[in-house]
């Protein structure tokens, strides 16, 4: 088993993964935008819209600043990187890949503060007052955001016994169908999380470009060109891995657990209909939900961190001592 996870066809196929992230994550993007186009009564852009923008957006000049530094030319690509280093470690189509052996909650918690580190640090490199403004922002509601990621994946951990993802997505196929009160709680926590983490109303709206209301659009107002383009990919990369880890931590069905063909073919399907579904669910709870003043943000983060903290609680209380 050892050398067929080591095979040149399991690196393969983690590096097929990992285009995949790539590949679909402007397309999950454009669904969800579209779905609200409809919701709307409006026709909507079409699905290819997103490959469009990253495709003009790398074709245009990238005009930079005189008070900026190298780092706010190297935070596009830190930012990048990370987060398709941190979509690299979720599970996709299968488990038991190669890149298992760091698929970690604790390595995905870090690319992902990695990323955001620089992205505020760049937001405040140009030295304009939105850029401080949405930085400052953005690290608080990440000091919120991120005690509930970890605590609602922790959950799980307890009842997998292991804070590797591929492990606890295993574990999750093995049990079956298992209501678990301390699942509930967890997953009402880890979607507000998703939700604030990805800039999405009611916390942020990635459609705005009032200054007084944005997060992420505020530090990367000074970016043009392809590194507004990386910065873009970033963003819709980290929507992606959000929906991944809902779909597959706590719906893994159709998951792959061996690598034939028609196994990885029924994973491909599975997880873009729980991907176009979630995609659904947000379209429409962005469309019936106005965004909250910011001032707001550290109660729905403050719910976020109650709920995982339940989920801790009810497994300790109900699922352990049974």
């Amino acid at each position: 088993m050892a050398d067929l996870l080591n095979s040149p066809a399991a690196w393969g196929l983690a590096l097929v993964q990992g285009l995949l992230f790539l590949l679909a994550a402007p397309l999950l993007t454009a669904w969800v935008r579209r779905v609200k186009a409809r919701l709307q009564n409006r026709r909507g852009a079409p699905l290819l819209q997103p490959y469009r923008d990253l495709y003009k957006l790398f074709a245009k000049e990238a005009m930079v600043a005189r008070t900026t530094s190298g780092l706010f030319l190297a935070a596009p690509y830190i930012v990048f990187g990370s987060t398709l280093l941190a979509g690299a470690v979720v599970p996709l189509l299968a488990v038991n890949l190669p890149t298992a052996a760091i698929a970690d909650v604790i390595v995905l918690a870090g690319f992902f503060a990695l990323g955001r580190f620089f992205l505020t640090l760049a937001g405040m490199d140009a030295g304009t007052a939105f850029g401080g403004m949405g930085a400052s922002r953005e690290m608080l509601v990440s000091a919120l955001a991120e005690p509930a990621l970890l605590m609602a994946v922790f959950t799980l951990a307890m009842t997998a016994h292991s804070t590797n993802l591929s492990s606890v997505v295993a574990y999750q196929l093995d049990a079956g169908l298992v209501l678990r009160p301390s699942y509930l709680f967890a997953l009402l926590g880890l979607v507000l999380v998703a939700i604030a983490e990805t800039g999405r109303i009611p916390v942020d709206n990635p459609a705005t470009h009032l200054e007084l209301t944005m997060i992420h659009e505020a530090m990367i107002l000074e970016y043009s060109g392809r590194h507004l383009a990386l910065m873009e990919g970033a963003a819709q990369l980290k929507l992606m891995i959000y929906g991944v880890l809902i779909s597959n931590i706590f719906f893994p069905w159709g998951i792959a657990t061996e690598f034939t063909p028609a196994a990885l073919l029924l994973g491909l399907v599975a997880i873009t209909a729980k991907l176009a579904l979630l995609g659904v669910l947000l379209a429409v709870a962005e469309t019936v939900l106005a965004k909250m003043r910011l001032f707001r943000a550290p109660e729905f983060l403050n719910m976020a961190l109650l709920f995982s903290v339940l989920g801790l609680l009810s497994h300790v209380i109900l699922e352990v001592g049974a």
